[in-house]
């Protein structure tokens, strides 16, 4: 082996923190890293079989497609090899120097030292490749990228350290072998029988074959035992069944199966919560396998990380994230498509454009709401733990999926002025629940739940037993003006407009409404001229009960929390004025009624403020506003 160019580089301080905290504690399963290490390698024969549609060069010589996993267990180790794309130089530095390159940080921000919550959180950062770690105390990769000569290959070595070395050498085939150099106290995985059960229990579904040496050709143990002149061509055999898990009738799957598939196409750790096997035939040819995962990844809420479902076509792999086939909002969605209906030398800008893809996309979103359903039904203690993991994302679902807006929005899940916080409420219960002369659908947005539930626009409500949403997530706001009826009834932001319970108030209420408004517009009038440009609008409130005035945005405004996201994100916010709504019935009210103009002026101003700060508005001059008070204050005493 000829080496040359060789230089020792350091892993970053996370990465060096990560590695200590996998190799040391946060594993509770040793036994994974082998699956990690096929998986990665199946991976890599699956790119090149792609890339090798369109270069048939990258077949260098009669090299088949495989992984051969051999070990010895004199020397300790184990040696994992295939025959698939490989990589360049850059390549090994990019892929194998830096961990979870966009989220390290916040990875070891989540952990908490409970050993097997941890250990679900590796498949979220795509890092299975240092769970070699765990057994060994050295690894080394020695790889040539598909098409290049023998003497562009590299080779890696680390002790899962502080750093790792990288050089140049020779390879005669394409592809990636690792050797892991076992810790003294994991000899047991450099057993015949141990790696043959491991490849059979976590790999039996890769879709290419697992060569080990055949049981009667022995291993390294026992070349002392052979006669010196005899010559013994190694025999390999295939250990797993090397068949593409989708492609068998579901009959034939067991459910352990489908499960360590989800495993190995989505790097995860935990069981998947449930999925959904569909061959379907007629105008369009396809298979899929769709899983809803139990835990979300780290990068959920960021839209531009790679998403999508794996796309082979006639089980030749094309793509690992083809994001045309669901929306956005179902990012989360692991799994695989198989069709006959794609043509082979297929790009992603005509994907987009195919109505194949089209008419599947619809079909699958279809798929994926109906098994999300089903679950809401026969399993709601299990819906829920989908929904507290990934129900902020299903609430971009009524934007994005005008068609399916009716099957998203019986999946979403709220808190009410009856749920304690907890968001359990589907609208068909709060649909159910209502009462019988209720029009609309009511709902109050709030920076939190307790927030909401002490809102003053909350009061009539509260008197007349009235269930109100209770929407705190910073995304409901935006999700309620894309969502404005369901089941035929339409939705009323109690914080906006004019409130008109419609039957729930008699006819006596509403005639003792339009008279009180009648005496009150003296009143209002001089609050008016007090305020002047600070409000749209003063007018008598229908909505409270107990509390002296509050704060109305217009029908067509925005509101308070969208408000404020796009205060913190720096953009232009349009300029609105409040109405202001008081009750004349409070003492308050009564006494301003009362008042002198100047104490007027200091009671109008103090009362808006307080509206103001009912509402979780910040005031823009909270100076003057405890100037006023603390005068008020000294008047009182005085």
């Amino acid at each position: 082996m000829t080496t040359a160019q060789k230089e020792t580089l350091g892993f970053q301080a996370e990465v060096k923190q990560l590695l200590h905290l996998m190799i040391h504690s946060l594993y509770s399963n040793k036994e994974i890293f082998l699956r990690e290490l096929i998986s990665n390698a199946s991976d890599a024969l699956d790119k090149l079989r792609f890339q090798a549609l369109s270069q048939e060069e990258l077949y260098d010589g009669d090299e088949s497609l495989k992984i051969r996993l051999e070990f010895d267990s004199e020397a300790n180790t184990i040696t994992l090899n295939d025959t698939g794309i490989g990589m360049t130089r850059d390549e090994v530095i990019e892929n194998l120097g830096t961990i979870a390159k966009s989220g390290t940080s916040e990875f070891l921000a989540n952990l908490t030292g409970d050993q097997q919550k941890d250990s679900k959180l590796i498949g979220q950062f795509g890092v299975g490749f240092y769970s070699a770690f765990i057994v060994a105390e050295k690894v080394e990769v020695l790889t040539r990228k598909a098409g290049t000569s023998a003497t562009e290959a590299v080779h890696w070595e680390s002790s899962g350290e502080g750093d790792f070395s990288i050089e140049s050498i020779e390879k005669a085939g394409r592809g990636t072998t690792i050797i892991l150099h076992l810790k003294g106290e994991e000899k047991e995985f450099a057993n015949n029988w141990r790696l043959r059960s491991l490849v059979k229990k976590y790999s039996d579904h890769i879709s290419f074959p697992v060569e080990m040496l055949k049981e009667d050709m022995g291993t390294a143990d026992d070349e002392e035992k052979k006669e010196e002149d005899e010559v013994v061509v190694p025999e390999f055999e295939t250990v797993n069944d090397a068949t593409a898990l989708w492609t068998l009738p579901k009959a034939d799957i067991k459910e352990d199966e489908y499960k360590e598939f989800y495993k190995h196409i989505s790097h995860d750790f935990t069981d998947p919560l449930t999925w959904a096997h569909n061959r379907v035939e007629g105008k369009l040819d396809y298979t899929s396998l769709l899983y809803v995962p139990a835990k979300a990844p780290f990068d959920l809420y960021n839209r531009e990380a790679p998403r999508g479902l794996k796309l082979y076509v006639q089980r030749v792999f094309i793509m690992d994230d083809a994001e045309q086939f669901l929306p956005l909002y179902l990012r989360f969605i692991k799994g695989v498509v198989d069709s006959n209906d794609l043509s082979l030398n297929v790009s992603r800008e005509l994907l987009q454009n195919d109505k194949a893809v089209e008419s599947m996309r619809s079909a699958l979103t279809k798929r994926v709401l109906d098994v999300l359903t089903k679950m809401a039904d026969k399993d709601p203690e299990q819906y829920a733990n989908f929904w507290k993991e990934f129900g902020r994302v299903m609430k971009e679902g009524p934007a994005e999926d005008f068609t399916n807006r009716e099957k998203v929005a019986k999946l979403l899940r709220f808190a009410t002025t009856r749920s304690e916080g907890k968001e359990d409420v589907s609208l068909d219960v709060y649909i159910g629940r209502m009462k019988p002369s209720q029009e609309k659908l009511y709902f109050i947005t709030a920076d939190s739940y307790e927030a909401g539930m002490h809102s003053p626009h909350m009061e009539i409500f509260r008197k007349k037993e009235i269930e109100v949403l209770v929407l705190h997530d910073r995304i409901d706001e935006w999700l309620m003006s894309h969502l404005n009826e369901f089941d035929g009834k339409s939705f009323q932001d109690i914080a906006k407009g004019a409130l008109d319970l419609g039957e729930i108030e008699d006819k006596e209420e509403k005639e003792k409404q339009e008279q009180a408004s009648k005496e009150a517009e003296p009143l209002i009038k001089r609050i008016k001229e007090v305020l002047g440009e600070e409000v749209q609008e003063v007018r008598l409130t229908h909505r409270l009960t107990d509390s002296p005035a509050c704060l109305v945005v217009g029908d067509y405004d925005m509101g308070m929390q969208m408000r404020k996201i796009m205060e913190a994100a720096g953009q232009p916010v349009p300029d609105s004025k409040p109405i202001f709504e008081i009750n004349p019935e409070h003492p308050l009210v009564e006494r301003l009624n009362k008042a002198e103009d100047q104490r007027f002026d200091e009671l109008t101003h103090i009362l808006f403020d307080q509206a103001k700060l009912a509402g979780g508005e910040d005031l823009k001059d909270p100076a003057s506003y405890v100037g006023r008070l603390n005068k008020l204050l000294l008047e009182l005493f005085n």
